[in-house]
């Protein structure tokens, strides 16, 4: 049996849901130091464009088959670096990367870093005696034939005799290291040969080393986290695990070349080359730098996403208009007011008092949904679009719903003679289930919708659910408790005000009719 209604206490449930409010809107004006408003997506604010240009060591036309898992890496990083509402389009030998907002040429450009990391041993290191050479404003410093002339001079086979871990360098090696000059835009760029030597610099130009073949390649990495500093380690570290095949491969170098160094190399420059201090036999280690947080976090990304198979080349970031526009986000509002005012009329129509509850119940759920969406902006870079507004218009559909069960399960328990005070407990344990279970279906299909689908598609599948499980919350500390607290007030509870007054007259007839029939019965 439902507890009577003198157990329940509404009025902690209606406060535990205004300290909610409370604490998303101080976050909202108090944190982010943005704007109090949502991010809007590419359909309806514009964003920033950047064309990435594949390109081949000798200069033919990359493969579609590359293109395309260039183009499926990209937008797993797009999910793993939190850009929300991205484009990527194919267009011929290109990716199209059009990220929302003014400001996003950056990030763009970071999700076309081809990211190939390879570990190399360290034969030969000297301190650059001139500056790196500064690029040239406006010059193409990755054509096919400056990628050739750079790998036939810092990877040559004769830079380096052995092979494996027997690797040395040769006699004339010193003296091409010597020669080798830092420059600031490297032509050899996620270009270099894997399987040859390679002279390089680290990502300041302060050292240049010549590194033997790749002994171990990025794709053996099994995860890249980001680290914060510790006591043991002062700066930012992107923290790897290795598969089961590279932990082997790291073990045998860590423990044949004790107290040598190995550089590891990203897109042919050296992040990190640190001396060697003892066996790693676990699959972990670290990479450290001169890295700010935001580095070690992108570095961590990119790694963890895989390498692109291609290098590319960006162009400057521009800005593209909104395809949609403000226009119509009014329409999609207009929209959403019309849907609510139409449930707003139902509701009052057919439910008088209760139906005044509902309005209120969606009121304060929208406040919750504007706060959300803001801070959801802000901490992962979620953007509405359309197709989430629609979502949203679909979900005022979800939540009316919830409030009919639950009164047309009150109807039903005061049909059978019950009153409004006791009907609602009852009603309430009734109609929980029914919710709970529909709101789990929904939910189920728009993750699963939202886990198979691409673009917009997924905004849509997003706002929906996250949309059902605000219901459940505006429905469990809102309405519930409204409805009860006006069960326990004689004047909230006259059947000409909750419009439950035909039901009730039933319900005497019925209980009238039951009386007479008992009566006839014991006279006969």
């Amino acid at each position: 049996m439902a507890p009577p209604a003198g157990r329940i206490r509404p009025g902690r449930y209606l406060v535990f849901f205004v300290l909610i409010v409370v604490v998303l809107y101080a976050l909202v004006f108090l944190t982010g130091g943005g704007k109090p408003t949502p991010k809007l997506g590419i359909d309806l604010q514009g964003g920033t464009r950047v064309t990435l240009s594949a390109r081949t060591p000798d200069g033919s036309a990359p493969s579609k088959d590359s293109l395309n898992q260039a183009r499926q890496i990209i937008e797993r990083r797009v999910n793993g670096f939190g850009v929300s509402g991205a484009e990527i389009i194919l267009d011929g030998n290109n990716i199209v990367i059009t990220v929302p907002g003014e400001q996003g040429g950056d990030e763009a450009k970071k999700l076309g870093q081809t990211a190939k990391l390879g570990f190399r041993k360290v034969l030969d290191a000297q301190t650059p005696t001139t500056p790196p050479a500064p690029a040239v404003p406006g010059a193409d410093d990755q054509t096919p034939q400056l990628i050739q002339q750079a790998k036939a001079t810092r990877q040559d086979a004769g830079l380096v005799t052995g092979t494996g871990n027997s690797v040395a360098e040769s006699a004339t090696a010193q003296q091409a290291l010597a020669a080798f000059t830092c420059a600031a835009h490297d032509p050899l760029r996620g270009n270099d040969d894997p399987n040859l030597p390679l002279l390089t610099c680290n990502q300041d130009g302060s050292e240049k080393y010549l590194l033997g073949p790749v002994f171990l390649q990025g794709t053996e990495i099994d995860n890249a986290v980001a680290s914060p500093p510790a006591q043991n380690k002062p700066g930012w570290t992107v923290d790897l695990t290795f598969k089961s095949a590279g932990r082997q491969i790291w073990a045998d170098f860590t423990t044949k070349n004790i107290q040598q160094r190995a550089a590891f190399v990203l897109d042919t420059q050296v992040v990190s080359a640190p001396t060697i201090q003892s066996a790693i036999v676990d699959g972990n280690t670290q990479i450290s730098g001169s890295f700010t947080q935001q580095q070690t976090k992108d570095l961590a990304d990119v790694l963890k996403y895989g390498s692109l198979p291609l290098s590319f080349t960006s162009s400057d970031a521009t800005t593209v208009s909104a395809t949609l526009g403000l226009a119509s986000l009014k329409a999609g509002l207009i929209a959403g007011g019309l849907g609510l005012a139409l449930v707003f009329v139902y509701c009052l129509f057919y439910y008088r008092l209760l139906g005044a509850l509902t309005i209120v119940s969606l009121a304060l759920s929208g406040l919750v949904v504007y706060s959300v969406l803001v801070l959801l902006g802000r901490w992962i870079g979620f953007t509405l679009d359309l197709a989430g507004v629609a979502g949203f218009i679909i979900a005022i559909g979800v939540t009316a719903d919830s409030f009919v069960v639950f009164f047309e399960r009150l109807k039903d328990e005061i049909r059978e003679g019950r009153t409004f005070r006791s009907a609602v407990p009852r009603g309430w344990t009734r109609a929980r289930r029914t919710i709970l279970a529909s709101d789990a279906v929904m939910f189920l299909a728009s993750a699963v919708l939202y886990a198979i689908a691409v673009g917009d598609v997924q905004g849509f599948a997003f706002t929906l659910g996250m949309s059902t499980v605000l219901d459940l919350v505006v429905v469990f500390l809102v309405t519930h408790p409204l409805v009860s607290l006006a069960a326990r007030s004689k004047t909230l509870s006259n059947p000409k005000l909750t419009g439950l007054g035909g039901v009730q007259h039933l319900a005497d007839e019925r209980r009238s009719a039951r009386k007479a029939a008992g009566a006839a019965a014991k006279e006969a």
